[in-house]
């Protein structure tokens, strides 16, 4: 048996939920899979459709991280554990040696949880606490160096981007809806993260509002939520941009991927804030699976999934002038149509049924 411990897992909507949520579905079909994760709205019904066993922990943050960590003492005594795959380096902070000695340890890490200043008390948390690792799995080759860069060991880091799954048909009650929301609009531009500044959705809207000028038929659907929720509901009001713009949260996993599939253009212009960087960005690569291309910005992973000029666009994303230009540019003589046949093409190499060999391959040193 294979434990995955989580703290991002579906059905919340996220890059790091869907890459866990992914990676414990493919490992199965090598490996029995039992997975603990974080409750979630709607977890029950997501949790059925899996042959495999995952226990949910609710309450309080702090308590679900030491309820986890028992209820992993719990399966390892019960069972035989031939590996622990984990999130984050904080969903194995408590994992003692006993265990780490007798059962080998996979961390993935991501770019903005170990970008913290060399020396500080959460740089040396997760430090030791990767230290506990047998494999540290980055998901760029920027967060690999970073990874290097913070102090933990080269020899441990192996770089396996996030997977995805092939796209699915979209059922047509659920494509109605999509259509539905974009409504009659002529560009349809979509953002699907969490609401960080970093994501850039702040200075997404200041450039479309000056698209709306030459493209006033423009729908923007954010899906997501976050801290930033309420400053960017209030941003649209300032800007009239409120007949533009919809955003939605909680919504299901087969209602986001028909936006996907409906939308133009994919607009997450990262960029850094303070210890907050983007260290890869799957929901580029599956709005590319849809045949999307996006507009990202230059910082962090971001160019590992986004390839300027052929599957998107590359743009500094503290200028909301340059994400206007990238705009411009892909929405002229509908650019977006090549760029999203190449993003479509570019995607397959990140399916699940390519990504998992190289999991497998380290399962089996």
């Amino acid at each position: 048996m294979i434990v995955i411990t989580t703290r991002n897992y579906p059905p919340e909507i996220g890059g790091m939920q869907s890459l866990m949520g992914g990676l414990a579905i493919h490992l199965n079909d090598l490996h029995p899979v039992k997975v603990l994760a974080n409750s979630f709205a709607g977890d029950e019904s997501y949790d059925k459709r899996n042959s495999f066993e995952t226990n949910r922990m609710g309450g309080l943050k702090i308590l679900k991280k030491y309820r986890k960590f028992n209820l992993l003492k719990e399966v390892i005594k019960n069972n035989s554990v031939e590996a622990i795959i984990a999130d984050h380096w904080k969903s194995i902070e408590l994992i003692t040696d006993d265990i780490s000695d007798k059962i080998p340890i996979i961390c993935l890490i991501h770019g903005k949880e170990i970008n913290h200043p060399i020396g500080n008390f959460v740089n040396k948390r997760s430090i030791n606490s990767l230290a506990k690792a047998k494999y540290i799995i980055a998901n760029s080759e920027f967060t690999k160096t970073l990874a290097i860069h913070k102090g933990c060991d080269h020899e441990k880091i192996h770089v396996i981007n996030p997977g995805i799954n092939e796209p699915q048909a979209i059922n047509s009650e659920t494509d109605h809806q999509a259509k539905e929301i974009f409504g009659n609009s002529d560009i349809k531009v979509i953002t699907v993260s969490r609401f960080d500044k970093r994501k850039g959705i702040d200075f997404s809207l200041l450039a479309l509002k000056n698209i709306q000028a030459i493209y006033p038929n423009f729908k923007y659907v954010i899906v997501g939520n976050g801290d930033e929720e309420e400053n960017l509901k209030k941003t649209t009001k300032i800007l009239n941009l409120e007949d533009n713009v919809t955003f939605l949260k909680n919504i299901s996993l087969e209602l986001k991927n028909a936006l996907l599939k409906n939308s133009n253009i994919f607009l997450m212009p990262t960029r850094i804030e303070g210890t907050s960087v983007e260290g890869f960005g799957i929901s580029y690569i599956e709005a590319a699976s849809y045949g999307i291309p996006s507009i990202a910005g230059k910082d962090g992973g971001a160019p590992d999934a986004v390839q300027h000029n052929k599957t998107g666009l590359l743009c500094n994303g503290y200028d909301h002038s340059e994400i206007y230009d990238a705009l411009k540019i892909i929405i002229q003589d509908k650019k977006y149509l090549e760029l999203g046949k190449n993003a479509k093409e570019f995607s397959k190499q990140f399916y699940w049924e390519e990504i998992i060999k190289k999991y497998a391959y380290l399962l089996s040193l």
